[in-house]
C-alpha cells in the first residue's frame, strides 16, 4: 500500500462524521473519569478508572496520529494552536508521573484534557476565538469602565464613608460596592441607606447604572457579536476552500490510480502480445 493511498485513507477517516463523534464521546467519557476519581471509590473500581485512563491516553495518542498522517500539509500541522495543543497534552500525558510528586501536575493535564472538546466541535473553536480575538477592543472598554468606576468610588467614598463604612470606607471598598450595585446584588439596600441622608443621591447610581450595566456591559456584547459573526465568515470560507482543496486531492489520488491500473493493463497486454508472437 502507497503512501499516499494510506493518507488519503487517514483524511477521509478523519472527516468521517462517526470518527468524530467517538472522540468527543471519548473526550466526555475522560471528564466523567476524572470527576469520578473525586470521589470515594473501591479498590475495584480505582483499578478499572486506572485501566480506563491508559486505554483513553493511548486512543487520544492513536487519534493524533490519525490527523497528522491524514494531513495533506504536514508541514503546517504545527502551525495551528489547536494541533499544538491537543500534541501537547497528549504527549504530556503519556509521561508516568502519577506516584511521582508531580502527580499533580499529571491530574491537572488530564483534566485539560476536557478542553479538547473545543477543538473537535467547529462551533465551540468559533466562540473561543471570538473571544480571543474582541480581547483588544474589550481591554479598551475594560479600561474606560474602570475609571468610571474609579472615579464614582471615589465621589462616594468622599460622602457615604461615614454613612457606612463597610461599604465606602476606602476606594477599593467602594469599588466593590460599585460592583454590586452594577450587577444589581441588592443595590436598592445601598442606595436606600444613602437616601436618608442624601435625598438626590439616587441619581448617583442611577447615572452609574446607566453608563456600566445599560452602556458598557452593552458595548461588550456588541464587540463579542460583530467579532463572532466575523469568525463565522472566515469559517464558512475556508470550510468550502479546505472542501474544493479535498475534492481536488480526491481526483488526484483517482487519476494516480487510474493511471496506474492503466500502466499494469498495458503492460499486461504487452506481455501477452509477446507471448502469443513467441507461440
Amino acid at each position: 500500500m502507497s503512501f499516499k493511498l494510506l493518507e488519503s485513507r487517514f483524511e477521509k477517516l478523519r472527516a468521517n462524521k462517526f470518527f468524530e463523534s467517538f472522540v468527543i464521546f471519548v473526550i466526555v467519557f475522560s471528564a466523567l473519569v476524572i470527576g469520578a476519581k473525586t470521589y470515594n471509590i473501591p479498590p475495584l473500581m480505582t483499578k478499572i478508572m486506572h485501566i480506563s485512563d491508559v486505554a483513553i491516553t493511548v486512543f487520544f495518542l492513536i487519534e493524533i496520529t490519525i490527523r497528522y498522517l491524514g494531513d495533506t500539509n504536514k508541514k503546517r500541522f504545527f502551525f495551528n494552536g489547536w494541533n499544538v495543543f491537543d500534541t501537547v497534552i497528549v504527549l504530556v500525558s503519556i509521561i508516568p508521573i502519577d506516584n511521582s510528586e508531580l502527580a499533580i501536575v499529571g491530574r491537572l493535564i488530564r483534566i485539560f484534557r476536557v478542553l479538547r472538546m473545543v477543538s473537535m466541535i467547529p462551533e465551540l473553536r468559533i466562540l473561543l476565538n471570538s473571544l480571543l480575538k474582541a480581547l483588544p477592543q474589550l481591554g479598551y472598554v475594560s479600561l474606560l469602565m474602570f475609571i468610571i468606576f474609579y472615579i464614582y468610588a471615589a465621589v462616594g467614598s468622599t460622602f457615604f464613608q461615614k454613612i457606612n463604612p463597610e461599604l465606602w470606607g476606602d476606594i477599593a471598598i467602594s469599588m466593590l460596592t460599585l460592583f454590586r450595585v452594577m450587577t444589581f446584588e441588592d443595590w436598592t439596600d445601598v442606595m436606600y441607606e444613602t437616601l436618608e441622608v442624601y435625598q438626590f443621591s439616587w441619581a448617583y447610581y442611577l447615572s452609574f447604572i446607566f453608563f456600566t450595566t445599560f452602556a458598557f456591559l452593552n458595548m461588550i456584547i456588541g464587540i463579542v457579536v460583530n467579532t463572532m459573526e466575523r469568525e463565522s465568515q472566515a469559517a464558512r470560507v475556508d470550510d468550502a476552500v479546505e472542501n474544493k482543496v479535498s475534492e481536488a486531492n480526491e481526483l488526484q489520488h483517482l487519476r494516480t490510480e487510474l493511471a496506474d491500473v492503466k500502466a499494469m493493463v498495458q503492460a499486461l497486454v504487452q506481455t501477452q502480445s509477446v507471448t502469443h508472437k513467441k507461440r
